[in-house]
């Protein structure tokens, strides 16, 4: 028989391991692994397991209703095969390549050399716009592009199950219900999926430039496909046919507001680009989550972990209204949009001054669609330790006038603000006593007062990353970085250096 093992691919659609498994007209056994490897890591927390395993339990009933037989169960991933393989005999093992941290590389290498001792082929499959093998990145993006014209996979009508297999579920009552975990709106599975890309690319997108940047709007107005393309329950190349498809739809309907959809769906098109290049990252170095892409450079910024600092900054106690609003809404939702993603990260950077693998992986922890190749770059960005990204230091102030200035998303998170006026909901620690007392809130006691004085450590940390970036060693290591993962559509197109920083800087979107 032949084992389809499905990892962050979680789809009947679009997945040419499966397909080549069913073209055999072998028997074929579905398998997704809850592996204690993973549960271990860092950065994991219960969210992921159980997003995870519900996607993976809508993906078995797929199977189950063409014919195939899917199981879900716990372990090592040799373990699990050589049971599999003890019952019946597999011939072949096929996946798609996995792109992850430095864990996910050595199981495959385990089960590589697993295949090999036990003469059973194992054969990985590309997917998205990652490529394995790089020399550089100079062709990165026209392999990419070759790659995403390829038209995407169909489903399977009909799998043969193997004689012996029935479809099963070791994972029940061991891992809560995702949806006790977050409060969110989605769904699992790829009709799920389906349902919001579609709703995306026909109604959606016509506030998407000018909604992405709030964290209320977002909500509504942006894909909200990261959870579903982090699991693999949606593919890049199904996100991109679906916006392509539509792009051809208004062009040929003559929409009279067709320069401004077409002007969304581009802008969502390109942070799909960006999505994979920042992936393809973690594809050469698969350690960012614990050594810096600028080694040099972290060392001499050496950032210290102020415990009462961390935990102000963890629970949204941290006497900035709008910042607390933001990690508040993302500890309870599992969610937030890209820019408060960045300004949360900023904050702990550059105001706050704590270390980014303390701060990094607590954030992967909260979020539901956490992508380890994007969420380790920002990370690495975020906290000025690249040496090729521009320093981007959030002022927590102008972010909330410039996206709740009325303070309603504040008032919402932070509902002990919720009587204080228009004129001090972004500053309520400006108030006098008299007003305190008059909107009920004391600041310091029901509210805590700024844990520092966000402008003058802001500008102390912006000031030690630069005077950090002129160290030579630092400025060697930076040119390595950038001709390693450097994005060759600046060097290709000859932009000029503010278009340059512009899109290092701007475009590198966790969420869309």
């Amino acid at each position: 028989m032949k084992v389809v093992w499905f990892k962050r691919d979680l789809r009947l659609s679009d997945h040419v391991p499966l397909v080549k498994a069913v073209d055999s007209e072998e028997p074929v056994l579905g398998v997704y692994i809850v592996e204690d490897i993973r549960i271990e890591q860092d950065d994991v927390s219960q969210l992921h397991i159980a997003w995870d395993i519900a996607n993976a339990r809508e993906l078995s009933k797929q199977f189950q209703s063409i014919g195939g037989a899917f199981q879900i169960v716990s372990g090592i991933a040799t373990e699990v095969f050589q049971r599999l393989n003890e019952t019946s005999k597999i011939s072949e093992i096929l996946c798609h390549e996995e792109t992850g941290l430095l864990w996910s590389w050595d199981r495959d290498k385990e089960v590589a050399d697993w295949c090999e001792y036990n003469d059973i082929k194992f054969s990985q499959y590309p997917s998205n716009g990652v490529v394995r093998n790089l020399k550089n990145r100079d062709i990165w993006n026209d392999t990419r592009l070759a790659r995403m014209a390829i038209p995407s996979a169909q489903s399977p009508t009909k799998i043969l199950s193997p004689t012996g297999f029935n479809s099963l579920d070791n994972s029940i009552g061991i891992y809560p219900c995702y949806s006790k975990l977050v409060d969110t709106w989605l769904e699992p599975g790829e009709v799920a999926a389906n349902s919001v890309l579609t709703s995306f690319v026909k109604e959606r997108n016509e506030n998407y430039i000018s909604s992405i940047s709030s964290p209320a709007l977002a909500e509504r107005y942006s894909s909200r496909l990261s959870a579903y393309l982090a699991s693999g329950v949606l593919s890049v190349k199904q996100v991109l046919e679906a916006v392509g498809m539509m792009k051809i739809r208004i062009t040929k309907q003559n929409h009279p507001n067709r320069q401004y959809l077409l002007r969304n769906l581009n802008a969502f098109s390109s942070r799909v680009l960006w999505r994979c290049h920042f992936i393809q990252r973690l594809e050469v170095e698969a350690t960012q989550n614990y050594i810096s892409l600028n080694p040099e450079l972290d060392s001499k910024i050496h950032r210290i972990l102020d415990k009462d600092k961390f935990e102000a900054w963890k629970l949204g106690k941290t006497g900035w209204p709008f910042f607390d609003a933001c990690m508040r809404s993302l500890t309870e939702t599992g969610w937030i949009n890209f820019r408060m993603r960045a300004m949360i990260q900023s904050v702990a950077a550059y105001t706050l001054w704590l270390p980014w693998k303390d701060t990094g992986n607590h954030l992967a922890q909260l979020f539901i669609d956490y992508e380890p190749g994007i969420h380790w770059s920002q990370i690495n960005m975020q906290s000025g330790i690249t040496g090729i990204n521009a320093v981007r230091a959030y002022s927590i102030i102008k972010q909330s006038t410039d996206h709740d200035l009325e303070g309603a998303f504040i008032r919402k998170w932070v509902p002990e603000l919720k009587a204080v006026p228009n004129s001090y909901i972004h500053e309520p620690w400006l108030m006098s006593e008299e007003a305190q007392e008059k909107v009920g809130v004391k600041i310091g006691l029901d509210y805590p007062a700024p844990i520092v004085d966000e402008q003058i450590e802001r500008n102390k940390g912006i000031q030690a990353c630069y005077a950090a970036r002129k160290d030579g060693d630092v400025k060697s290591r930076s040119k390595r970085v950038y001709d390693t993962h450097g994005s060759r559509k600046k060097r290709n197109q000859n932009k000029k250096a503010s278009d340059e920083k512009k899109i290092s800087g701007q475009k590198s979107l966790v969420d869309f």
